[in-house]
């Protein structure tokens, strides 16, 4: 069974998600927008991409990152 929308397990995955592209830039802001818009859309955005993403998710695994470091 897959976790609720903004469950503390699905942010706390995120946010661990959004450490791999630190890899092509230690921007957390940026690398988190990344990790939800793949798991919002199922694929990582292409360079026009302007889909949008939840603001709530994206600021809760956010916080999650941050508190990571």
């Amino acid at each position: 069974m897959d976790p609720a929308p903004s469950s503390p397990e699905l942010v706390q995955e995120l946010a661990l998600a959004s450490l791999e592209f630190d890899a092509t830039g230690a921007d957390p802001e940026r690398n988190c927008w990344m990790a939800v818009h793949r798991h919002v859309h199922g694929v990582l955005p292409s360079e026009y991409d302007i889909r949008e993403v939840p603001e709530d998710l994206y600021l809760a695994v956010l916080d999650a990152r941050w508190a990571l470091a």
